[in-house]
């Protein structure tokens, strides 16, 4: 406990900065002035029971008075706190880690204690968004070798909860992604459960796509489960498909994805960790990856594909994960709908086998979900796709899936945004290239996925004849404010789709 020169009262600001930990001071505050603070100072907050770590912002106005401190969201969230509480604030400590990251910043090769020690502190909560940033920086660009990125993947498995389903196997997928409407994860799910393997599935919610398996599972029923009640559904269903965030697996990974995402930082090895943690903090046994390979995909060529592959493969051997990694084709976007609630009634049109439904999102599940039912060991090798068929074309799979929703709370239909334009084709050709980064940078900007019922109905593919006014797509948005936004992207855009 702090001498009492350095207690403060608690004041609500109301200030979100997502996961970032912010304190706020007056400058006039007796405690800036002895301990002599400055802006973006990382200190330490306390209370009777709980301490944080938190950067510094300086007050000059009468939002605070001067024996009063304030907090972000997040560190309140934190520490648990009521209003007018007591708060101890203090100088931090050095941060034993940043050793090891100062070290990987000079190329310099860690170890599994090393790696343990700076996810422990990550998830603490003692780095500040610039410590972030370096570690990230630092691990990028080829500079982690198998047994690094193996080490790391280790460290993050144990930062969190790990469930264990007490089965021999429990399987599970991941789409390294880059493919709008690639949302086959629902129908591998209710087509692999309805068989009578065990799939708990965690996903995530959108990071840079229009929508995350989350998000669209959102529309049709509740994701935001606990470990308790995530457990109930799996023992009554088989499986599930809820958000990963409340679940507290592999943590770290979801305060390293916020900044690789504004760092715009893909970097191998942490890819590999992030995914790979997370199946085995999951308490999966099998694990299917699907790379899709497409100049404007995540991985752009198959030479760099079948890296990953041979990485992905090593690791989770040693993290004691049976790993099998398919290549696909990721030229184009996957199915009709981009877009929270327009990628929900795809899958819907999928598992209820109508005569409408996006065929290439349709074999693509059928492909998944048949190489995970003989990654298993349960089904023949060679005879995957044709099962999964069966399962699909009998009505099973859509059974299952109303079933698995039910038990996760409600099942609801979805529905449309109000307002919508169509873009017609302004000459006559072929099809040759639909850019997958625009036409899923189209989708945000009309609210997906903050605006569910937003986003792209796409009405043709790869290689068909286009005639001169034939409809392309269609853009879906909650307001005309944000209808208006895209439609001036796409109007400064005309490679969104190339006709030739």
């Amino acid at each position: 406990m702090e001498q009492h020169s350095n207690i403060l009262k608690y004041k609500h600001l109301g200030i979100y900065t997502q996961n970032e930990n912010v304190v706020y001071m007056r400058e006039d505050c007796h405690v800036c002035v002895s301990e002599g603070f400055e802006a973006l100072t990382r200190i330490r907050i306390s209370n009777l029971d709980i301490s944080i770590v938190a950067s510094l912002n300086i007050i000059n106005s009468d939002i605070l008075l001067p024996n009063e401190i304030g907090l972000s969201d997040a560190a309140e969230k934190k520490l648990n706190l009521s209003h007018n509480e007591t708060l101890y604030v203090s100088h931090l400590e050095p941060i034993e880690s940043l050793s090891h990251v100062r070290a990987k910043i000079y190329n310099q090769k860690l170890d599994y204690n090393a790696y343990s020690e700076i996810i422990t502190d990550i998830v603490e909560g003692d780095y500040s968004n610039i410590h972030l940033s370096a570690f990230i920086t630092a691990c990028a660009g080829g500079r982690m070798d198998i047994e690094e990125i193996s080490n790391l993947t280790k460290a993050m498995i144990v930062s969190g909860k790990q469930m264990d389903w007490r089965k021999e196997i429990v399987v599970d997928k991941h789409c390294i992604g880059g493919l709008p409407g690639n949302r086959t994860t629902p129908i591998v799910v209710a087509i692999v459960t309805a068989y009578g393997l065990t799939m708990p599935k965690t996903s995530s919610r959108a990071i840079t796509s229009p929508a995350g398996t989350a998000d669209t599972m959102e529309v049709l029923t509740n994701v935001a489960l606990s470990i308790e009640e995530i457990k109930e559904v799996v023992k009554k269903e088989g499986g599930c498909l809820v958000w990963g965030g409340t679940a507290q697996l592999s943590p770290a990974d979801d305060v390293l994805i916020k900044i690789e995402k504004a760092l715009d930082i893909d970097s191998e090895g942490q890819l590999i960790a992030s995914v790979l943690s997370k199946k085995a903090a999951a308490g999966s046994t099998h694990v299917l990856i699907d790379i899709p390979v497409g100049e404007t995909a995540k991985v752009r060529s198959t030479e760099m594909a079948e890296q990953l592959k041979g990485h992905m493969e090593t690791v989770g051997k040693a993290v004691g994960l049976e790993v099998k990694v398919i290549i696909t084709d990721g030229t184009q976007p996957v199915g009709n709908g981009i877009g929270p609630t327009l990628e929900a009634i795809d899958i819907l049109k999928v598992l209820k086998n109508e005569s409408d439904a996006p065929n290439d999102l349709a074999e693509r599940a059928l492909l998944l979900a048949g190489e995970l039912l003989e990654l298993s060991g349960k089904v023949k090798s060679g005879m995957g796709n044709q099962i999964a068929r069966q399962i699909l074309e009998s009505g099973k799979a859509y059974e299952k899936f109303i079933a698995i929703c039910k038990a996760q709370g409600r099942f609801t239909l979805p529905v449309l945004a109000p307002y919508k334009i169509k873009i017609k084709a302004e000459k006559s050709g072929v099809l040759e290239r639909i850019d997958n980064r625009k036409i899923a940078k189209l989708a945000k900007l009309s609210g997906a996925p903050q605006s569910k019922s937003a986003g792209i109905l796409l009405n043709v593919h790869l290689k068909d004849i286009i005639e001169k006014n034939q409809l392309l797509y269609t853009i879906y948005a909650e307001s005309k404010g944000e209808l208006d936004y895209a439609l001036e992207y796409k109007n400064s855009h005309d490679d969104i789709i190339t006709i030739i």
